[in-house]
């Protein structure tokens, strides 16, 4: 699996789980989501993605964007 679909499956992962917290848990976990949009949206316009680079130094191979 290369780093951009890595980086796509721990991002929708992260999505799924904060919508799960939000109704089980907390409504307070909706913020969650906001940071991972916010994240995925600085990332496509900046490059700089801090999880992208933790699944690199963990041994991801490279991909075309990140």
């Amino acid at each position: 699996m290369s780093l951009d679909r890595a980086m796509f499956a721990f991002a929708g992962a992260m999505v799924l789980v904060s919508v799960l917290l939000t109704i089980l848990v907390s409504p307070h976990f909706v913020w969650l989501t906001v940071f991972v949009g916010l994240n995925m949206l600085q990332s496509a316009f900046t490059g700089f993605c801090p999880a992208a680079m933790l699944l690199r130094r963990l041994g991801v191979k490279p991909g075309t964007a990140f």
